[in-house]
């Protein structure tokens, strides 16, 4: 046995506990990833800069 490998008395003098996170915080931090990582939005539409007038 390894000196990384648990021994069997204690994986049965210590019960497994495993620390939680609410479904609704880890869908909010999702969420929040998500938003801060994603570039903005290309406007729908780009006003052109007047520097010629149209031709008639």
């Amino acid at each position: 046995m390894s000196a990384t490998e648990p021994q069997a008395s204690q994986d049965q003098s210590r019960p497994f506990v495993l620390a939680g996170v609410s479904m609704r915080d880890l869908l909010a931090s999702c969420a929040a990833a998500r938003a801060v990582s994603t570039p903005p939005r290309v406007p729908d539409h780009v006003e052109r800069s007047v520097g010629h007038p149209k031709a008639a």
